[in-house]
């Protein structure tokens, strides 16, 4: 059934694709489906540290684990980085790349994941109403999904991935582990986590704790240690501490927000209508003429 129903969407996608691209309609079906499910994270957020990272990737294998998702060929980066970006099933990961720091050579590590903004633009450009906020989360539903891509072009972190080819699955990312917090655990990430880089908890306490970092390791000598996540993007659920500026770990310094374009919904809702009115009236008709050409053939014979 949702196969067949992805299936459909996708033919539809490709007749009315560029349509949709420049105002993507939301059906009172697929607002329905987005309706947000109030789930434990409502106020949580997770923060990394970036300065207390070992790199020793418990993370990436406890979010693996919990979530069944298949481990990929090793493909290294600038250092060592397995994999080498954010995939289909590769949900959270550590890059390490080496810089200098006061005039020597140290290793640079950061995380990267679904920031969970709150003013998520996967969230705004999704056609089918797929992605939807649960509490704090920014999560994808795998059945109404399409795979359309456009969540992929509009997400500034390069988040939403899907697999190759035409009849590739749903986008794969992270849930901010929904599931868990429901049963009142943290994300499997937080909780594989042995050098205290990832912390969890009500997001106001995670910028209370995350400011007081940012003041201790200026302290120690990292003058431009900052908190990113505060403010982007209404305020993301994945907060940093930084020992440099975002840009150095290749993170945004003013991500942008991608938006529906409010004035040619009309038009792409339109024709998305008119597809979808047409096709069981060109397959009526074509059913009804193929007898009537038969029986015309019988009757010139």
């Amino acid at each position: 059934m949702a196969a067949s129903r992805r299936n459909f969407f996708k033919l539809l996608g490709a007749g009315t694709g560029a349509a949709l691209i420049a105002g993507i309609p939301t059906t009172d079906k697929a607002s329905a489906a987005r309706t947000p499910v109030m789930t434990e994270s409502v106020g949580k957020a997770m923060l990394y540290d970036s300065e207390k990272c070992v790199g020793c990737r418990a993370c990436q294998n406890g979010c693996k684990n919990w979530n069944d998702l298949p481990a990929e060929e090793e493909d290294h980066g600038i250092v060592y980085d397995n994999p080498k970006n954010l995939s289909a099933r590769t949900w959270t990961i550590i890059k390490a790349r080496e810089y200098t720091f006061n005039g020597k050579q140290s290793l640079m590590l950061c995380r990267y994941q679904c920031m969970h903004c709150t003013e998520a633009s996967c969230e705004s450009v999704c056609p089918t109403g797929a992605i939807s906020y649960q509490g704090a989360a920014v999560v994808v539903d795998q059945e109404w999904c399409i795979g359309c891509g456009y969540c992929v072009q509009a997400c500034p972190y390069g988040v939403p991935h899907r697999d190759h080819g035409f009849n590739a699955g749903p986008v794969g990312k992270c849930t901010f582990c929904v599931d868990r917090q429901a049963d009142g655990l943290e994300p499997a990430c937080v909780a594989s986590c042995p050098a205290g880089a990832l912390v969890f908890g009500d997001r106001d306490d995670m910028l209370v704790y995350g400011k007081s970092r940012v003041q201790q390791l200026k302290a120690e000598g990292y003058d431009k240690a900052n908190l990113y996540g505060e403010n982007e993007l209404g305020g993301l659920h994945a907060l940093y501490v930084l020992t440099e500026s975002p840009s150095v770990f290749n993170l945004p310094e003013t991500p942008p927000v991608a938006t529906k374009s409010t004035g040619y919904r009309w038009l792409s809702g339109a024709i998305a209508g008119l597809v979808l009115a047409i096709i069981p009236a060109f397959l009526v008709m074509k059913g009804r003429n193929k007898p009537v050409q038969a029986s015309d053939e019988r009757g010139e014979g």
